[in-house]
């Protein structure tokens, strides 16, 4: 078996623009993977396309050989866009030896660990940013039988946050715990946009909030500082969605004082990468919580990684918050139930997306989340 073409298509979902590779073999084989990367569409989809010719006529079944070869071939890059470009390419591999083989993705990874896999809400706090607003959105998420959701209530604060803008950001953490109860999961996600001081003056009155943790308070790549603000504050902080290397994860987690890590497996450089973040979490009895803000095909990814992780904590999802639209748009998305995904159980990755739906929603230059600026939260797109 060979591979003879690697195309992407690009569907333009309003707040980031999807990425897909899509590898056909000589035997009528196809696989689909997903390179998707924030505001970085175009140079991803180039980046495939062009690492592409080096995978014409090898053996698709080969993945790590693939890897290899693409990473050696790229100068040893930990660019971001050559990341994501071969993760797309390892995982549309991976989709095709599944499929030669008739079994799903997590049995070539040596069987599951668990028959389904916690998540928690994300992508579903939109329009008015009030107490009474998110606090009523909430109560719908839980009301779907999620246990657990995150948000960001922080606004279009960078760096420091004015008085009245704190007591905002922890009025509306105080309302949705009042509303969703004791029991049920809080994440605070900070977008890397805080200092050392301020984050550590923002993890001490979280404390009150009792979030399972929070997230990224400040930029998260510099580990010095994500290491000052873990041992200052009283709530666990986890990071790790903007590492692009190993070493990273394993120079931040010999500091002993954060104890749950967020791999993005595309911005690490695919699946493989990831089960290697896990082990080096579990050196240092730390849990995986992998990143996950792109589309279902990655939330499948993810679960097959999630199936066969020991230590896994929770997983993130989007899914049920997208546009209606997308429902038509795939064959095999997995469904969220009682805030749990079922380990798909198809054969290879196990999710196509459906040509004929996707050319209806073509790349839009406006379909990004800026971040820090006013209204971000509405995930509309807007520039």
């Amino acid at each position: 078996m060979k591979i003879a073409r690697i195309r992407t298509i690009v569907v333009g979902n309003p707040w980031k623009n999807w990425i897909y590779v899509i590898a056909d073999t000589d035997d009528g084989i196809q696989g689909t993977g997903e390179a998707t990367g924030g505001l970085m569409t175009q140079p991803i989809a180039a980046a495939v396309e062009e690492l592409a010719h080096l995978c014409l006529g090898r053996d698709p079944r080969q993945v790590h050989s693939l890897w290899d070869a693409l990473y050696k071939a790229t100068h040893l890059s930990e660019s971001p866009v050559h990341l994501h470009a071969m993760a797309g390419i390892e995982t549309a591999c991976w989709d095709i030896l599944g499929k030669s083989l008739g079994v799903p993705l997590h049995a070539l990874l040596g069987g599951r660990v668990r028959d389904r896999i916690r998540v928690y809400a994300n992508g579903w706090y939109k329009g008015e940013r009030s107490p009474v607003s998110y606090a009523r959105q909430a109560r719908q998420v839980i009301g779907m039988g999620f246990t657990a959701l995150k948000l960001d209530p922080f606004g279009s604060a960078y760096h420091v946050m004015a008085p009245g803008e704190e007591r905002e950001a922890q009025a509306i953490l105080e309302a949705v715990r009042e509303e969703v109860g004791p029991e049920v999961d809080i994440m605070v996600e900070g977008h890397d946009r805080f200092t050392v001081a301020s984050a550590v003056q923002i993890g001490r009155w979280l404390e009150a909030i009792r979030p399972l943790w929070f997230e990224a308070p400040v930029l998260s790549s510099d580990i010095e500082a994500v290491v000052a603000v873990a041992r200052a504050t009283p709530v666990p902080v986890a990071v790790g969605e903007r590492f692009r290397t190993l070493t990273q994860f394993s120079r931040l987690l010999d500091c002993d004082c954060v104890s749950i890590v967020q791999p993005e497996p595309l911005a690490i450089g695919g699946l493989w990468r990831t089960l290697q973040v896990a082990a080096i979490a579990q050196a240092h009895h730390a849990e995986l919580a992998p990143h996950n803000a792109e589309s279902p095909v990655k939330t499948v990814l993810n679960a097959h990684i999630g199936a066969v992780v020991p230590n896994l904590l929770i997983q993130e999802c989007f899914d049920p918050f997208l546009e209606p639209w997308v429902e038509e748009l795939f064959e095999g998305m997995v469904t969220v139930k009682d805030g749990y995904l079922e380990v798909p159980q198809r054969p290879g990755l196990g999710i196509q997306v459906n040509e004929a739906e996707a050319s209806k929603h073509p790349y839009g230059a406006d379909h990004f989340l800026r971040m820090f600026s006013p209204g971000w939260e509405s995930r509309s797109g807007e520039r």
